[in-house]
């Protein structure tokens, strides 16, 4: 349905305008043209009271009407919204509530049915309650749960008409259980308890105690909602929405496993039903932490794209987890230093400081440093064993990798240089998109850097060390700005000729060199971009799964002599990757214990 007018300074005067032109038009006697100015004032202003009064003439004039306003396909929002109050204004408000819910349902928040007549007792009275009731539940289906304010204000011509059908059909079951469900939305649960007992009681059904349990859900009363359920499953025993519903429901009532047994008994009947199966992968991770289940979501979603319940599940479980959703906070002592400075109101880009760091720190937190704070000096104490400075073949023998050909980085002593040019401006842009918003797992973040996939290899390389600017924000932002962007072109690497087999591919080789590169946040980044590539080729999950492992195990080696700033962010890396050996997830857990109490499962 088409709208236009966006972004308009000031809706009233817009219009008032389209209005005098439709009084010039009407005098005129252009009825169409003018038909076509009020559809458009509505559109810019529907309370206006005189773009109703326009209206109520055009539709008694000889000539004008309902038909002044075509729905054809494509349709105008306007032309909907006229033509259902041109419908009410000749007394067919029966024709017009089904209109005003169209329009509704494509914009909740428009006062489109902001008008006289839907708040007019008589016109309650006379409207059929079943016609109101399929209107209602069009109109629950498209809002949120609950809604906004913005939302519940365009709402209440339409909880006024539900107030006089009410009052004039007290004890019409599927009415009263219907609106129920608009009550819930519009936060009025109270209200949507009663009317739905009110239909229990008039006529029990399923419907009416499924409304019954929904309200009571909305108020945490947690019994009264599995009871109100469980009088819903006697009407539909096989019902296997309804068993993932109610295990849900004890999960959130702190009964967590009475709840997996309810999604379990629906996966009795049907092992890959798309309410149950999904639900049962994220109830089975919260209760035990294994990926295992994730991942087999992840499958089932693969294999089943769209489901949007599915979907759902996942993204909810992978934001409680670093890499899966939200990337770790860099550690280093200059990012620390960055905030200090930030916390103490002094403005990192003119602050002259001079800063000694005991070691080499990884070259993408001094760059974030260099970036945040360019007046800032930065000198290191000494070079520990095993050099951080190394790739890790040049300090170690043991693991998959031998040697390293591609590198991000050239030092000069203790001081780290671009060994690659900055990337093309198209390049810069793009990556300055995507890393703006943050993915709903790895999965969805794998698939979302195809748009990545037709850039040259050389410019994405060249955005990790020569990062476009953050949008907006203090200088402290720099330092996940810059993790951000380079593990999204890291995730673009992993479509660089993705037509080749994963074993021996250009975008493999990548990724491993720049894993197993000198310690800086790029492994990282690479290391997520080989997890990413697991969870959506099973084929890649027992190569990654050892490639990860190793440059973790390696880093825990290094840590056992001097400090490893990436080490607690590998920990998490190796409890993002499918198929991980449980030795090494083990070692994970005992860093993450060692590092930030948690319990590394």
């Amino acid at each position: 349905m088409a709208e236009g007018h966006e972004g308009t300074a000031d809706p009233r005067l817009e219009a008032e305008g389209e209005l005098s032109m439709a009084r010039l038009a009407l005098e005129g006697g252009d009825l169409r043209h003018a038909a076509g100015h009020v559809a458009r004032a509505l559109v810019f202003d529907p309370r206006l009271p005189e773009v109703h009064e326009l209206l109520a003439r055009l539709a008694v004039r000889p000539g004008g009407g309902p038909d002044l306003y075509p729905v054809e396909q494509p349709v105008y929002l306007g032309d909907v919204v006229a033509r259902a109050h041109t419908l009410a204004v000749l007394g067919r408000p029966d024709q017009a509530l089904p209109l005003l819910v169209t329009a509704q349902c494509h914009r909740p928040d428009g006062a489109w049915a902001d008008a006289a007549w839907m708040y007019d007792r008589r016109v309650a009275e006379g409207l059929d309650p079943e016609q109101v009731r399929t209107a209602l539940l069009r109109l629950v289906g498209a809002l949120d749960d609950p809604v906004g304010q913005d939302v519940l204000a365009a709402l209440r011509p339409f909880l006024a008409l539900l107030d006089g059908c009410l009052a004039a059909r007290p004890d019409h079951p599927a009415l009263l259980w219907s609106a129920s469900m608009l009550m819930r939305r519009c936060g009025r649960t109270g209200d949507a308890v009663a009317l739905a007992l009110r239909s229990e009681a008039a006529e029990p059904s399923f419907h009416a105690a499924m409304a019954a349990g929904y309200a009571y859900r909305a108020e945490q009363r947690w019994d009264e909602a599995e009871a109100a359920w469980l009088r819903a499953l006697e009407f539909d025993p096989g019902n296997l929405a309804l068993h993932t519903d109610i295990g849900e429901l004890l999960a959130k009532a702190g009964r967590p496993y009475d709840g997996l047994a309810w999604v379990e008994r629906a996966l009795e009947q049907d092992p890959e039903d798309a309410s149950a199966f999904p639900t049962a992968c994220g109830m089975r991770f919260s209760l035990d932490g294994r990926l295992e289940h994730l991942v087999a979501l992840a499958d089932h979603l693969r294999d089943r794209p769209g489901g949007e319940h599915a979907d759902r599940v996942l993204t909810q479980g992978s934001q409680t987890r670093f890499w899966l959703g939200p990337i770790p906070s860099a550690t280093e002592a200059v990012v620390n230093v960055l905030h200090q400075m930030h916390d103490q109101g002094v403005d990192p880009a003119t602050a002259a400081l001079s800063l000694t760091v005991s070691a080499p720190e990884p070259p993408s937190a001094l760059l974030a440093m260099r970036r945040a704070a360019p007046e800032c000096t930065i000198s290191v104490a000494e070079v520990p064993e095993p050099d951080p400075r190394l790739t890790v073949p040049e300090v170690s023998s043991r693991g998959p990798v031998r040697e390293v050909g591609r590198r991000l980085w050239h030092y000069r002593g203790t001081g780290a240089e671009p060994a690659v040019p900055p990337p093309s401006a198209e390049a810069a842009e793009a990556l300055g998109t995507l890393a703006a918003y943050p993915w709903r797992h790895l999965p969805a973040a794998y698939d979302d850097a195809v748009r990545l996939s037709g850039l040259p290899l050389e410019d994405l390389l060249g955005a990790m060390v020569h990062p476009p600017a953050p949008p907006s924000g203090p200088a402290t932002v720099w330092p996940a700005w810059i993790r951000r962007v380079q593990a999204w072109a890291c995730l673009g690497i992993a479509h660089h000729r993705g037509d080749q087999p994963w074993a021996g591919s250009d975008r493999r080789t990548a990724l491993v060199d720049l894993a197993y590169g000198p310690e800086d946040w790029a492994a990282e980044a690479a290391l997520l971009s080989l997890a990413a590539t697991a969870w959506v080729l099973p084929e890649a999950r027992r190569d990654v799964a050892e490639l990860v492992a190793w440059r973790f195990l390696l880093a825990m080696e290094a840590a056992r002599s001097r400090p490893v700033t990436l080490l607690e962010s590998l920990a998490h890396l190796v409890r993002a990757v499918p198929g991980m050996d449980g030795e090494v997830l083990r070692l994970a857990g005992e860093v993450l214990r060692e590092e930030s109490g948690e319990d590394g499962e």
